[in-house]
């Protein structure tokens, strides 16, 4: 398979799989997200619900791919990469397993719990995990350190967030909605929401389905990306049509508008870049060049586009093309081109992981949901609750993606959940119980998944050297 040796071929499909069993186990979390509130109030039933949910986070996998992969990219980039390849097989692929058996492990094991956590704070706690004992057993950083500050600050603000914003939006309908009390109170059992408010309800549903795929799913192909570039740097580092001819005429143009600007600095690293691909051109036309070097000039390429496109976006945010805004369409346009290299999934790759994600969220649903739906707040949900939470977690997952930062669904819709019920009737209304079991499973899941992983890795590398 893929050019690779029988041994290799095996542990290859292992970590595949167990990529798809880490994403089908997210399903099994988050698929309660978008359908606890439309079952809870009766918008629809719980079959519908969840595949109804299925299907738009299959479809929102898929189209976000027309538009990137921001959000798989930040997961790729918190890792060595270009270390990782030097090591062997064997320990690559402990790595990638610790990290992968770890968030597996925590995932499975809360849900059957029926303890709402977030797939994105186990998988950035296994990859920190993982990293850290990469690093004290081969020196350097081992994880990304900006790039996990990031992300962390994302899952630190979105639970905030979703549960202040939540409140707002509960005393923005009760001002607008003077007539209509009915979606105030809890609904009789049995009964269906107005049919506007259940339109609302379930347009909210499919929006948090499909902004969970397309964020979250992009995770699972982050994930697969580093097993490919892992077991097969040379097929996978860049993009298949990577041109290097094409990506000098880039950098020349990029050139030019940087003279203008006479950022001396700039250029001094556009010329490494360009380097880097001359040193490329030079591997692949010398047919006694060995695999090792192929890779290496690969991965030095891929580094130097990553590099060289965070410098000049950060430039370019400073307004350093304030008095020629010309230059900075002409570098905008072309930095574009590296990114094209850099962030790409095969498409069998994004497909599997929105089958495994768009079942993982039709199976296991009801153990979350239950303490999504009855075990957050003290009364059952009403149609308003459900609605505005929703719509604060489809709204903060859609900007989430679209600022390429994973962010966690669990956290926001249970912040949000509890938002509305504290807007209804206060801090009370709440059970106390569920908050601090949610919360100590918000706390302990960077620990207990750092651990893990970074004992997994390093008990298996110990057998698969």
């Amino acid at each position: 398979m893929f050019g690779l040796e029988t041994g290799i071929t095996v542990l290859f499909v292992l970590c595949i799989l167990a990529v798809c069993v880490f994403e089908f186990a997210n399903g099994f979390h988050d698929t309660a997200n978008a359908v606890a509130t439309v079952i809870y109030t009766g918008a629809m039933k719980p079959t519908y619900a969840v595949v109804w949910s299925g299907f738009f986070n299959f479809l929102g996998l898929i189209i976000s791919g027309m538009f990137g992969y921001k959000v798989a990219m930040g997961i790729v980039n918190l890792l060595p990469l270009s270390d990782m390849i030097a090591l062997s097989t064997g320990e690559s692929v402990s790595l990638v397993l610790g990290m992968l058996l770890s968030g597996i492990i925590w995932n499975i094991g809360t849900w059957y719990l029926g303890i709402p956590c977030s797939s994105s704070h186990t998988l950035i706690g296994s990859i920190l995990g993982a990293g850290l004992v990469f690093s004290w057993m081969h020196g350097g950083e081992g994880v990304n350190w900006g790039k996990a500050g990031d992300i962390g600050l994302s899952l630190l603000i979105s639970p905030l967030f979703g549960f202040s914003v939540t409140i707002l939006l509960m005393y923005i309908l009760r001002r607008m909605v003077k007539t209509k009390k009915q979606i105030f109170k809890e609904p009789e059992p049995g009964s269906k929401p107005p049919v506007w408010i259940r339109a609302i309800l379930i347009t909210t549903c499919t929006l948090v389905s499909f902004f969970h795929g397309n964020n979250d799913g992009q995770k699972g192909i982050g994930l697969m990306l580093i097993i490919l570039i892992t077991f097969m740097p040379i097929q996978f580092t860049l993009s298949p049509d990577f041109d290097p001819n094409k990506a000098i005429q880039a950098i020349e143009k990029i050139d030019v508008a940087l003279a203008a600007e006479y950022k001396t600095d700039l250029l001094i690293k556009t010329a490494e870049v360009r380097q880097k691909i001359e040193t490329f051109k030079a591997v692949e036309a010398n047919p006694a060049s060995t695999v090792m070097e192929r890779k290496k000039a690969k991965i030095d390429v891929r580094t130097a586009f990553t590099k060289i496109g965070k410098k000049i976006g950060s430039e370019l945010k400073s307004n350093m093309f304030m008095d020629h805004p010309e230059n900075a369409k002409i570098v905008k346009s072309e930095i574009k081109i590296f990114k094209q290299y850099t962030e790409f999934s095969p498409t069998w790759v994004t497909i599997m992981i929105a089958l495994c994600l768009g079942m993982g969220t039709m199976i296991g649903w009801k153990r979350i949901a239950v303490t999504i739906g009855e075990k957050i707040g003290k009364r059952h949900m009403t149609y308003a609750e459900g609605a505005t939470a929703e719509l604060t977690t489809a709204a903060t997952i859609g900007m989430s993606s679209a600022f390429g930062l994973p962010v966690s669904t669990t956290h926001v819709l249970s912040s949000g959940v509890a938002g509305a019920m504290t807007a209804s009737k206060g801090v009370k209304n709440l059970q106390p119980g569920t908050i601090k079991t949610i919360a100590m499973a918000w706390i302990l899941t960077l620990p207990v998944t750092i651990i893990l992983a970074g004992g997994f890795y390093y008990l298996l590398q110990l057998f698969l050297k």
